[in-house]
This record gives structure tokens, sequence and C-alpha cells, in this order.
């Protein structure tokens, strides 16, 4: 457990971070969306066909939209725990 008090910088690190993991999430999954999901705009496809990858490219972006969330914080606590002083399992 560390008990070092945090520095008004560090303080202030942790609110860019999550800003910055939550503005490239949703940039990834509207990138994703759109390239698995873009054809249903251009081309006049299958009710069924439309419905699959419209569903499929919500489902794809959320997922890759959380997992950057997590990749994003996950690198931060583990950079702000070596910099810190404590070694990293």
């Amino acid at each position: 457990m560390n008990t070092k008090r945090r520095s008004q910088a560090e303080r202030d690190q942790i609110p860019v971070e999550i800003g910055y993991a939550l503005l490239s999430a949703c940039f990834l999954g509207v990138l994703v969306f759109a390239t698995i999901a873009g054809p249903t705009a251009v081309w006049d496809l299958p009710a069924g066909v439309d419905n699959f990858l419209r569903g499929t490219g919500v489902w794809v972006a959320g997922l890759l939209a959380v997992l950057r969330v997590v990749h994003v914080l996950w690198r931060f606590g583990q950079r702000g725990q070596k910099t810190s002083g404590q070694a990293c399992d």
C-alpha cells in the first residue's frame, strides 16, 4: 500500500488520463463502427445483412472501446506505481 502523498501535479494527471481514455475510446468505437456498418449506408443490402452488420458494429465497437479505457487506465496506474518508487509485479 502506498502511503506517500500525491503532489498536485500527480492529482491533476488523473482526470486528464481519464478524459484521454474516454476520448480515444469514443474515437476508436466510431471508427470501428463506421468500418463494419459503413457498407449499410452506401449499398442497398438485404434487411438481414443490414441488421447483422449494424449489430456486429455496435457490439465490436463497444467491446473495443471498453478495452481501450481499461488499457489506458491500467498503463497509467502501472506508470504511477513505478514513479512513486514501488515495484510493479
